[in-house]
């Protein structure tokens, strides 16, 4: 099922503000096609999360979704370290999971840089 332009560009407007509420500090990078989320621009190691669309989805990625406690089992993905959700739609988008998410990942994300 192709997603709409329209539904497409809701759901990542939905996701953004979502991400901005969790993560008020959170700066944004034009990357991969998408946008990256990080709290330190200039260090990879900074970046927790990011949102990308595709022709039948948008995908909210965590970048180290392995570490991420996930109680819903929401997240997918077989990789090393990264998991991720896939959005068809905007009723789809549960923010109460999603903002727990995302402050896992920005914790996580922060602890990483602790020395």
């Amino acid at each position: 099922m192709v997603i709409s332009g329209m539904e497409q560009d809701a759901v990542i407007k939905r996701l953004d503000q979502i991400i901005h509420q969790s993560a008020p500090k959170a700066e944004t990078v034009p990357k991969y096609g998408g946008t990256l989320y990080t709290l330190k621009p200039d260090e990879k190691e900074g970046q927790f999360c990011g949102v990308f669309p595709y022709k039948d989805h948008v995908q909210l990625a965590f970048s180290n979704g392995t570490a991420l406690k996930d109680p819903k089992h929401v997240l997918v993905g077989t990789g090393k370290f990264r998991r991720h959700i896939n959005f068809s739609s905007l009723q789809e988008i549960d923010p109460a999971i999603l903002g727990e998410l995302i402050e896992n990942a920005v914790a996580y994300s922060l602890s990483q840089g602790a020395d």
